[in-house]
């Protein structure tokens, strides 16, 4: 019920963004200097991570307000809005002309620069040619069968429980499972929450504590809710074999969410590099000139009271080493731990 509350309030939140043009008055300027002034303000009362993203958002201003002026051109304000933006390093934040979508350089430059996962490796050496597609998911066993191996790259591909329980009824003496989430850049919460309801847990497993900010000052923020592991479903039984999930830089959004969710599942262990966090979810409106516009504005707070939107930290580092071309030691070490729990078992 609570998450439920969560959900609901969140999306009664976008239902106020999409109104903004309704209740913005009609004689609201549209020139560059107003724009600009908008959408700095919009930020500074609503934005909800100023304190982990250590952002002086008056010196942001004071920097970029100058550069301003109404006979600008449409591309050069949108290089002053993208720039403002950018100061945020978050991945959930853009300004949208008809022209053009701004994306956050810190982000981007973090995710394609610290990859933990090599493609060619994967496919060539650990699904392989006789490799396995069921709904979203790519996989294929290793090592003689005991270990599963599951390549889930985009939260945008579906997770539905009856291709999870698909795989599991093709594997009948799987002994463990590898989830891998690396370069995962996230997608659609419900997929996450599906993929969730597919792992065994304790009665009223609690995953997190969520925030919307509701008001102008810096912790002005809703009280914290309380959001639980899903239940399970019928189209899946419960999944209590061990669990690895393999992530890094590139495990974003819906990707760092499971990721700190699963973290509180007993049979699951995270494995590989800190996420490229983007725990906050996003919402948005339209600027006076027609431009749209979105930011994140709640917050995800860890059972251990941290707010991880920089990334999530696994429970054991375990980094790609350069230069190999058969072997990925993520894998291989998720492996090793998967079977070698299963022998002291």
């Amino acid at each position: 019920m609570k998450t439920r509350i969560l959900l609901l309030a969140i999306t009664v939140s976008f239902c106020f963004a999409s109104c903004e043009k309704l209740l913005m008055p009609p004689d609201a300027e549209s020139t560059p200097t107003a724009t600009f002034d908008y959408l700095w303000d919009k930020v500074d009362k609503q934005y909800a991570f100023f304190d982990v993203k250590n952002v002086d958002w008056q010196a942001v201003y004071d920097s970029l307000r100058p550069k301003v002026n109404d006979k600008m051109s449409d591309d050069s304000l949108f290089a002053v809005l993208s720039a403002m933006l950018n100061c945020l390093d978050d991945g959930h934040v853009n300004v949208v002309s008809p022209n053009d979508v701004s994306h956050c350089q810190g982000v981007f430059s973090r995710m394609i620069n610290n990859t933990n996962y090599d493609e060619n490796i994967v496919m060539q050496n650990y699904l392989k040619a006789n490799y396995h597609t069921t709904g979203g998911f790519m996989w294929n066993t290793l090592r003689d069968g005991r270990v599963v191996y599951v390549r889930y790259s985009s939260f945008s591909n579906s997770a539905s429980p009856k291709y999870f329980q698909y795989i599991l009824n093709a594997n009948p003496n799987a002994e463990a499972l590898i989830l891998d989430m690396r370069q995962n850049g996230g997608g659609s919460i419900v997929s996450e929450w599906d993929l969730l309801s597919c792992i065994a847990h304790p009665d009223s497993l609690k995953l997190y504590t969520s925030q919307i900010k509701n008001g102008p000052g810096r912790n002005d923020f809703t009280t914290p809710v309380a959001v639980y592991a899903p239940d399970t479903t019928s189209a899946c039984k419960p999944c209590g074999l061990p669990i690895a999930v393999l992530t890094d830089r590139g495990t974003y959004s819906a990707g760092s969410f499971f990721t700190l969710c699963a973290k509180e599942y007993p049979n699951v262990i995270v494995m590989g590099d800190t996420t490229g966090g983007g725990l906050g979810l996003p919402n948005g409106g339209q600027l006076p000139n027609g431009w749209r516009y979105r930011f994140s504005i709640t917050r995800t707070l860890a059972n251990d009271g941290r707010n991880y939107e920089n990334g999530v930290p696994p429970d054991t580092v375990v980094r790609l080493i350069p230069g190999q071309t058969t072997q990925d030691n993520v894998i291989e070490q998720a492996c090793q731990w998967l079977v070698s729990n299963i022998a002291a078992k």
